[in-house]
This record gives structure tokens, C-alpha cells and sequence, in this order.
């Protein structure tokens, strides 16, 4: 196989992870609200059952193609290890940033929606933006502790702290800057209205850091432990 098929197969495999993501968090956010009867607690544990089960399967998916980051932080904190290649990094970010909009408007055609309209769901203010910092800090600390100590673990592992994260933080765990930018496309029960999201963005950009420093050196690459 060339190398260009190679690189090819790892972007696609990125547009169409983070594809999948967006609509399985927009489009189970959608049918929660209307099935839940108006009970947001209802709803809520839905849109992350959802967004677990369908995590677990796209990283199984997609692992072995391209790492299965379907998120910036993760690729730019790949890159920062070099378990990455820098020239990988531009690419990756693109093919992200491409598949979160383009999983937007899948979730909207599935439930008669316009393809894109901006999101009126306020999420901002400190508490939101510290939540924000803790969900991403988790999800690289998951991510690099695990794959250096139990890598088959991995995808349940960070499954699970998403899950997780939908309730323990007030923001419910975007984590994740790609997924940020597409929800304030949504008006729908996943959506952030789009002048909130440069605040998610920054605090995920710094969770991402603070975590990769940490846990580089808790969990240095030649550690058996």
C-alpha cells in the first residue's frame, strides 16, 4: 500500500469518525427531547448513554487507521508526544473540523431539520468554562494513561469518562473543540450559541495542556507501571 493511500485512508477515517460522533450526540440529543416528555434529567442520560455506546464503537472502528482521535486537543496532544507526525497534525484538525459539520447537517436531515441554524442555548460564565477544562484534562489523562499501561482498554475507558462527564460537569463535557464549533450550528438540544464557544474552546485547549504535561510525566513512555 502507498504511503499517500495510507494517509488518505487515516483523514477519511478522521472526517468520518467525527462525522458519526456529532450525529449520534446531535441526533440523540433530538430524539431524547422529544421522547423524554419534557424531562431534561431524561433527556440528558439518553444523549450520553448514546454518545458512550456510539464512542466505544467508532474507536474500535477507526483505531487502527488513524488512532481514532475525532477531536483536535487529542491530535494536538498526540503531536505535542510525537505519536503523531507534525505534518499529520494540519490535516487531521481539517478533516475534524469538516466531519463534526458535516455529522451536524446528517443529525438534522434524520429529523427534518435545516442543515445548519444557529444554536440560542446559552453555556457560558466561569463554572461552564472551569467544566470545560476539567472534561478535557480528564479525557487526556484517560486517554494517555490508559494507552500506556492497558491500550485495549482505551476505547471503553474513554467511553465511559465521557458518559461520565455528561453529568459531572455543568457545561456536559463538550471536551472537545471541533464538536464546540459544529453544536453552535444546532438549535437543538446538543447546540451552544455560537458566541459561547470561543470560551469552551480555550478552556479545552488548556485542560488539554495541563493534562499532556501531567500525564507525561506521571505515565512517562518507558514506564511498565
Amino acid at each position: 500500500m502507498s504511503l499517500e493511500n495510507t494517509l488518505l485512508k487515516r483523514i477519511v477515517a478522521e472526517f468520518l469518525g467525527t462525522a458519526f460522533l456529532l450525529a449520534i450526540v446531535v441526533g440523540s440529543g433530538i430524539m431524547a427531547q422529544t421522547l423524554s416528555a419534557g424531562s431534561t434529567a431524561v433527556a440528558l442520560l439518553a444523549n450520553a448513554l448514546a454518545t458512550g455506546a456510539g464512542l466505544i464503537a467508532l474507536i474500535l472502528m477507526f483505531g487502527n487507521l488513524s488512532g481514532a482521535h475525532f477531536n483536535p486537543v487529542v491530535t494536538l496532544s498526540e503531536a505535542w508526544q510525537k505519536n503523531l507526525p507534525a505534518q499529520l497534525v494540519f490535516p487531521y484538525l481539517l478533516a475534524q473540523i469538516a466531519g463534526a459539520f458535516a455529522g451536524v447537517a446528517a443529525a438534522h436531515g434524520m429529523f427534518d431539520l435545516p442543515v445548519f441554524f444557529a444554536s440560542t442555548h446559552v453555556r457560558t460564565g466561569a463554572s461552564q468554562w472551569w467544566s470545560e477544562f476539567i472534561a478535557t484534562f480528564g479525557l487526556i489523562a484517560v486517554i494517555i494513561s490508559t494507552s500506556r499501561t492497558r491500550p485495549a482498554t482505551t476505547p471503553f475507558a474513554v467511553a465511559a469518562y465521557i458518559t461520565a462527564a455528561y453529568w459531572f460537569t455543568s457545561s456536559t463535557s463538550f471536551a472537545n473543540p471541533a464538536v464546540s464549533l459544529a453544536r453552535a450550528m444546532t438549535d437543538t438540544f446538543a447546540g451552544i450559541r455560537p458566541i459561547d464557544a470561543p470560551g469552551f474552546i480555550l478552556a479545552q485547549l488548556v485542560g488539554a495542556t495541563c493534562a499532556t504535561v501531567l500525564f507525561n510525566w506521571l505515565y512517562p513512555k518507558s514506564s511498565t507501571h
